[in-house]
């Protein structure tokens, strides 16, 4: 007799004439295909680039390209329409130029001085704002104002309040016999650095308050009254139980206001663009002077002292985030 194959029916699972198949793993097989597939598993490449596209093109044209440029221009003497490699000589240059140096030390003065007076008095108003002082709302906003304005605004604002003859500063010293204490704050060498100092640290305290008010706000409560049942007074308590509490976030607000004072130039140049006798001098506004200021057309020498601060600036927060021992994170 002829032999006939029976057909499989392989959806069902079964030969037609009702006998299984032996093969192994079909029925795991079968469940493994009839799972759904998990959210995302179908998301091809094409439409994760096309997704980071958009943000990786900005990082790359204002970031990434204009970093890789200014190195490469370093080495170059840039010109209008052309280039010459000169090699570190504008490197060996700048370790001569004094302006640089001057520009330097005012930078990290600021840089150093600013954030501990900042933070110093927005730990005492944050505590005075947590321990609920009459017309606290009022305070906070009060307070936090300075933030909500520009450096431009700033800027303005305090040359009219440190004008010599009709500042409300020099008034009010005039008003209570101290007339000889009146000057030409920004005018004057030895005063002109402390005063832009003075100003964004008046600026900046209030967004340290409200970050160090949050902190307190979110301190355990255990811990708290752990401590008011041992009488611990508030003097103790706030040395041994919530400065150790919130270390960390004073020192991110310290890092972070560090950082920004090596930055500095929008209040420099709306003030005082670096005098009187570059005693106001920042490295920010040297290199602008130097690039598009001082009609020397060569855009390499400002490179140079960008791509040094640069190294400068990173080793100095690494270096104060290893003395903080900050192993987290930091917080913006």
């Amino acid at each position: 007799m002829p032999h006939t194959s029976a057909p499989l029916d392989i959806e069902a699972g079964r030969l037609t004439n009702g006998v299984r198949p032996a093969l192994p793993g079909f029925g795991w097989f079968r469940r493994r295909a009839a799972a759904p597939a998990p959210a995302g598993a179908g998301a091809s490449t094409a439409t994760i680039i096309a997704f980071l596209l958009p943000a990786l093109t900005i990082y790359v044209a204002f970031t990434a390209y204009p970093a890789v440029r200014t190195l490469w221009n370093s080495f170059h003497k840039v010109l209008p329409r052309r280039e010459e490699f000169v090699g570190l000589e504008n490197y060996a240059a700048l370790m001569q130029d004094d302006l640089f140096w001057r520009a330097v030390r005012n930078t990290i003065a600021w840089a150093c001085a600013s954030p501990l007076i900042e933070v110093s008095i927005a730990l005492l108003l944050a505590l005075a704002l947590y321990a609920k002082v009459p017309g606290a709302r009022f305070f906070r906003i009060a307070w936090f104002t300075p933030v909500l304005m520009s450096y431009i605004v700033v800027g303005i604002l305090w040359v009219w309040i440190f004008n010599y003859d009709w500042g409300p500063v020099n008034v009010a010293l005039r008003a209570v016999g101290l007339g000889g204490w009146a000057r030409a704050w920004l005018g004057d060498p030895a005063t002109a650095l402390p005063s832009l100092i003075f100003v964004t640290s008046w600026m900046w305290v209030g967004f340290n308050m409200v970050v160090l008010l949050a902190a307190l706000h979110s301190l355990p409560k255990e811990v708290i009254e752990a401590a008011e049942l041992d009488n611990c007074g508030w003097g103790a308590k706030l040395v041994f139980v919530i400065l150790p509490l919130v270390r960390a976030t004073i020192l991110n607000l310290i890092v972070l206001s560090f950082i920004g004072k090596m930055k500095i130039f929008d209040l420099v140049w709306i003030t005082t663009k670096g005098g009187p006798l570059w005693s106001t001098e920042t490295v920010s506004t040297y290199v602008y002077k130097r690039a598009f200021e001082w009609n020397t057309f060569d855009l390499g020498y400002p490179s140079t002292i960008a791509a040094v601060w640069f190294v400068i600036v990173l080793a100095a927060v690494l270096a104060l985030t290893w003395a903080f021992g900050l192993r987290q994170k930091l917080e913006y």
